[in-house]
């Protein structure tokens, strides 16, 4: 399906929307909206794409996206169980008359940075889940007053982490939205082979000259890194949810020589699989709470 500029409608008794997604996977492709973008993880695992960033993600994933990010999230090995989140999308009239006040500076400084995609700490999610769910069947007012409560809790009582990089292009056309899904969809596809910078060039109707050159200033890196990027995001997420043994998770991830995938994650990640595997033993997983 050609990606699209999405459109974000809101019911007549509520000036914001709130949903609950419950699906198998995830639908939508890399995409964007002049809405700002609040999602929490309930339930599912995989990976998930915030302009030139990709993590895993799981329960307790918190992240803000700003308006006009591309992102998506994608289910990524499956492990038997449906997705579930609650996604909160505003439009930037909401809060307009309130940013200016003194009250809400730490919460304008927020919605500043999530041009970037903003990601908060798990501790302080997963402590907000129940206010999250709760807010799907709140009175429209009463929603209203959650929401704020949420926002300021995560504006002044989190850590955060920024997603995308400074270099990243947000002004994306659709052609160009279309052009990464499709990128995107190849690596995922081929992981196990040898992927070829040739062919997905081809898929395209580029030269590769021209896919380098695309490629490069959409994400300023190169297409040989953000795929290591991505297998090494694929391990990462192996790591913390399966019993797999460290080599495993390197030839699932794509990775045919073990010293290879060790170097790399090691480059990346700033530590070996093993103690990053021990460092996140203690992220509750779906079926802990």
């Amino acid at each position: 399906m050609k990606p699209h500029l999405k459109q974000v409608t809101t019911s007549s008794e509520c000036s914001f929307k709130v949903k609950v997604f419950e699906e198998p996977q995830f639908k939508a492709e890399w995409h964007f909206h002049p809405q700002y973008e609040l999602t929490y993880m309930v339930q599912s695992t995989g990976i998930r794409y915030v302009g030139d960033s990709m993590y895993p993600f799981y329960r307790g994933d918190l992240v803000l996206v700003g308006k006009n990010v591309p992102h998506s999230w994608k289910t990524v090995g499956g492990n038997g169980k449906c997705v579930k989140c609650i996604i909160i999308q505003w439009d930037e009239s909401l809060l307009k008359y309130w940013l200016d006040l003194p009250e809400f500076s730490n919460i304008r400084k927020l919605l500043m940075n999530s041009s970037y995609g903003i990601a908060f700490d798990h501790q302080t999610s997963i402590a907000m889940e129940a206010e999250f769910i709760d807010l799907v069947n709140k009175r429209p007012f009463d929603r209203l007053l959650s929401f704020l409560r949420i926002l300021n809790t995560l504006a002044n009582d989190s850590s955060t982490s920024l997603l995308a990089g400074p270099g990243f292009g947000k002004a994306l056309s659709n052609k160009e939205s279309q052009r990464v899904n499709q990128i995107n969809s190849y690596i995922k596809d081929n992981i196990l082979e040898e992927i070829r910078l040739n062919e997905i060039a081809d898929r395209l109707a580029l030269s590769k000259e021209a896919f380098c050159r695309f490629f490069k200033k959409t994400f300023d890196k190169t297409f040989t890194h953000y795929v290591n990027e991505y297998k090494i995001t694929l391990a990462s997420q192996m790591l913390i949810e399966t019993e797999l043994s460290v080599s495993e998770v390197g030839y699932r991830s794509g990775f045919n020589n073990l010293s290879f995938f060790h170097r790399q994650f090691n480059l990346y990640k700033q530590m070996s699989p093993q103690n990053y595997r021990k460092q996140f033993r203690n992220i509750p997983t779906a079926n802990e709470k």
